[in-house]
């Protein structure tokens, strides 16, 4: 035989009438796939119908509602799991690894130290869990400011807690998560020409991480943003924000180096309202779900409590200073300047204390508007917005280290009454007996103990208009969930960020706010 013949079986009548399996099977086979395809539509269509028919209703429902819920399109008896291209589909609708969820990296540069916190928000601009906290947060010492002759140094400072923060965002979400910088009060001290060398040592670190970076957002904070972005996270934290603005809070935050007051005003009020210095606006529009604020922001640069107490021992004698506990003699430097820091011989005095810091505060400086709060600037007018008072950082921190709020209360309602009294107590101690007193307090702080005291004090009376009766709240974290978040700026800076990133700017929810 011809290696290259093919040989065929010859069919028999069995096998084309399929008694047994052979060549009769394969031409069934191959006329049905033969068959014209509408004919096999109609011959199998309830099969068809039975799957055609909820794909399509998915379908009309998401071309309608590209955000509704496939759990509520495949009914409640849906599965629990779903696999979409790939990827898994939470109940709800939320693809894992789609990108819903969005991170935010903030580094607050502060005078003391540098802080990074990082966040995790979904599609409503709620916050979400990283590992089991509402927020990644980590910090070092000392601040960028006292790297003033090393920029590249100070920049370097900040690799740690870069590093951690990267490795908490998952690697796919890294290259759409926006990182910023924000320094306050320590950096403004130095100048402009050493800030900003500082800051693009800090841009040219950046550049190189994995995160999504804008030379723009590595800056000084201007006193409106640090004030307001505080007065944003505190109000988002206590869900006033989409209230009316009486139903809002004012916020005071004391900073090492600055402290800002910032509330909502009316709309006739913010209208009626003067420029600050260097024609900086007072108060901004701010629209917060739905809600259109009038926020009145300021920043009292030199007046947060480290700068403070240089600014009160210029005022007392050039050897020794009645705000320092007796028996101490020394010296305190504050942002590359050194001042004499030594007890009077006879001893503290609250009385001639107070006195100093009513001068540091400059709360007779000559103003121009018709209210005031010290050294010539306007105070907002006051108002709703303001009567409700929370008060964050330094004010809380020295009230828990003296005893009139509880080292485990996190939130608690006093009057500047109470930091008087605390002044009056401890202005009577030597540096040994507060040491013995006050356990929670560094060994770096106690000779100026009665200082911060009688500073917080005359800065709520004297500089801001308090009586000494009215209630506050101190506040170090506010509750979330089943958690607790510190209350400090970088989460408003955060929801700034986030809120005006492209990846929330298409959804309807990019309306909750906006910054004028």
């Amino acid at each position: 035989m011809d290696p290259l013949q093919i040989r065929h079986r010859s069919s028999s009548t069995a096998d084309i009438n399929g008694g047994s399996p052979g060549l009769g099977d394969r031409i069934k086979r191959y006329a049905a796939r033969q068959e014209p395809l509408g004919d096999r539509i109609h011959r199998h269509r309830r099969v068809v119908l039975s799957v055609s028919a909820p794909i399509l209703l998915i379908t009309f429902i998401l071309f309608l509602n590209p955000r509704a819920q496939l759990s509520s399109a495949l009914g409640q008896g849906g599965a629990s799991l779903l696999v979409i291209a790939g990827r898994k589909a939470l109940p709800g609708g939320r693809v894992v690894g789609q990108g819903s969820d969005s991170y935010v990296v903030v580094f607050d540069a502060g005078s003391s130290g540098s802080r990074v916190h990082v966040f995790r928000f979904n599609e409503e601009l709620n916050l979400l869990k990283i590992g089991d906290d509402y927020e990644f947060f980590m910090q070092v010492e000392p601040g960028l400011s006292s790297y003033a002759n090393d920029p590249k140094k100070a920049a370097n400072s900040l690799i740690s807690l870069l590093e951690k923060a990267v490795s908490v965002v998952p690697v796919e979400l890294q290259p759409s998560t926006p990182v910023r910088v924000g320094a306050t009060a320590g950096l403004r001290n130095l100048g402009t020409e050493t800030s900003e060398q500082i800051l693009q040592a800090v841009r040219d670190l950046l550049e190189k991480s994995s995160l999504m970076f804008k030379s723009e957002w590595v800056a000084v904070l201007d006193g409106f943003h640090e004030g307001a972005y505080l007065w944003v996270a505190i109000n988002y934290l206590l869900e006033n924000l989409g209230k009316e603005y009486p139903g809002t809070v004012g916020v005071v935050d004391l900073g090492g180096g600055s402290v800002q007051m910032s509330y909502a005003i009316s709309e006739t009020d913010a209208e009626n309202a003067p420029k600050g210095p260097e024609n900086v606006p007072y108060v901004k529009p701010l629209v917060l779900k739905g809600s259109t604020y009038h926020v009145y922001a300021h920043s009292y640069l030199q007046y947060g409590l480290l700068a403070a107490r240089a600014q009160i021992l210029i005022t007392g004698d050039d050897y020794y200073n009645y705000c320092i506990l007796g028996g101490y003699e020394g010296s305190y430097t504050y942002s590359g300047s050194t001042y004499q820091a030594s007890a009077s011989p006879s001893g503290p005095s609250y009385k001639k204390c107070r006195s100093n810091a009513i001068a540091a505060l400059k709360v007779d400086e000559p103003c121009t508007y018709s209210n005031c709060s010290f050294g010539g600037v306007w105070n907002g007018g006051g108002g709703v917005g303001q009567k409700n008072l929370y008060v964050a950082s330094f004010f809380y921190d020295r009230a828990v280290q003296v005893g009139f709020v509880d080292l485990h209360q996190h939130i608690a309602k006093v009057s500047p009454l109470d930091f008087k009294i605390a002044a009056m107590q401890v202005c009577n101690l030597s540096v040994d007996e507060a040491k013995a007193k006050y356990l929670n307090v560094a060994d770096y702080d106690i000779p100026y103990l009665c200082m911060d005291l009688v500073y917080e004090f005359t800065l709520l009376v004297d500089g801001f208009g308090l009586e000494e009766s009215q209630q506050i709240t101190l506040v170090k974290v506010l509750n979330y969930g089943d958690s607790t978040l510190e209350a400090a700026w970088p989460l408003g800076s955060a929801i700034e960020l986030i809120t005006s990133s492209s990846s929330l700017r298409n959804t309807q929810n990019s309306r909750q706010l906006l910054w004028a």
